[in-house]
């Protein structure tokens, strides 16, 4: 009897013994390429120059982050939002505002512990806001009234002096030292900008495979069915409003402390669009796209200067060369860099199915 009971928990140890080896699920299934970029972008200022983390890389998470906010509603909601870009520049004229700045007259100098929390709070209401304005129309209707708030939001803005300072806007803005830190330095903000923008990709992940957001899809396909089936559709797209805006909102504290300054132009029309293609190049249809695109932008507006001066063109043209770069992309993949990536991965299968099934015969 004692060796039937040896033999039995020998047996037992030897089932549970592989189960406790086997790595969690989330870890099993991340393709090695993302293990590779993650290390890649933890050690990147080992070997980058200041400019290079600052200015390209903090601004490429910085954007990225805006259109995260613009992608999580338009690929998981199916609302196509062009006010993104203005819940960040509220956010940054909020910590102007409230913080220290070069105008001493308007800025209330309160400390950064209270300030940041405020202008989250004053952004995301914002967002929620338009949101809910904007939630109850569809398609071209939707695009037209977020795009209508934020030329609002433009032109109030460049024509109060008394809380927005007018056209001159706020200067002298810097991220506040914590721990003895200085965060504007270029490393410090490189992994500042870094941390949140790995937290904003981590928390979309999360919340698109969450009940919520599975709801928001199943309302972004068939908004009858779900709401028959109990949902409050207006709800869930004003909570995804809100939750976008406040993605958008920590990015926007980040853009106004690089910038070291908050003016009109920060939320203009043409920085408003360029989320809309920053979001459209990089991919709608998963969270890595916003971040594809914001690098390419970038690249393109820092470097496209000294390209059309290199090839003897107006460098006051640089705009169309961006154009050119972005009409490329779209042309070639209407689902942007994503998607060229998807095809050449579905060509590369085919190939090796092909070539196996020939094999066999």
């Amino acid at each position: 009897m004692a060796a039937i009971d040896q033999e039995t928990s020998q047996s037992s140890v030897a089932q549970t013994s592989p189960r406790r080896a086997q790595l969690p699920a989330w870890i099993e299934n991340t393709h090695p390429a993302f293990w590779l970029l993650a290390l890649f972008l933890l050690f990147l200022p080992a070997f980058a120059n200041d400019f290079f983390q600052f200015q390209i890389m903090g601004w490429t998470f910085i954007l990225g982050m805006i259109a995260l906010s613009l992608m999580f509603l338009a690929g998981y909601g199916g609302m196509v939002s062009l006010v993104q870009m203005t819940v960040a520049g509220c956010a940054g004229y909020m910590v102007a505002i409230f913080g220290t700045s070069a105008a001493d007259a308007i800025s209330l100098q309160w400390p950064w512990w209270i300030v940041v929390p405020v202008a989250l709070a004053i952004a995301t209401a914002f967002g929620t806001i338009s949101g809910a304005l904007a939630v109850r129309t569809e398609g071209i209707y939707t695009i037209m009234i977020t795009l209508a708030i934020a030329a609002a939001f433009f032109y109030f803005t460049r024509q109060n002096y008394v809380i927005f300072n007018g056209f001159s806007g706020f200067n002298q803005i810097r991220a506040p030292v914590v721990f003895g830190i200085k965060w504007n330095d270029a490393t410090p903000f490189y992994y500042l900008t870094l941390f949140f923008a790995v937290l904003s990709y981590a928390v979309v992940t999360y919340v698109s495979r969450a009940p919520f957001g599975l709801a928001l899809q199943g309302i972004r396909d068939n908004p009858r069915r779900m709401e028959a089936l109990g949902f409050n559709v207006t709800a869930h797209r004003i909570a995804a409003y809100a939750f976008a805006a406040l993605i958008a909102a920590v990015a926007g504290i980040l853009l106004t402390w690089q910038n070291g300054q908050i003016s009109p132009g920060t939320a203009g029309i043409g920085a408003v669009i360029d989320i809309l293609v920053i979001a459209v190049v990089g991919g709608l249809r998963r969270p890595i796209g916003p971040f594809i695109g914001a690098f390419i932008y970038v690249l393109l507006r820092t470097f496209a200067l000294d390209i059309l001066t290199e090839v003897g063109l107006d460098p006051k043209r640089f705009k169309l060369l961006i154009g050119f770069g972005f009409l490329a992309i779209v042309f070639f993949s209407p689902d942007g860099v994503l998607g060229l990536w998807d095809r050449w991965r579905a060509r590369q299968k085919a190939r090796s199915i092909s070539s196996a099934s020939g094999d066999s015969s």
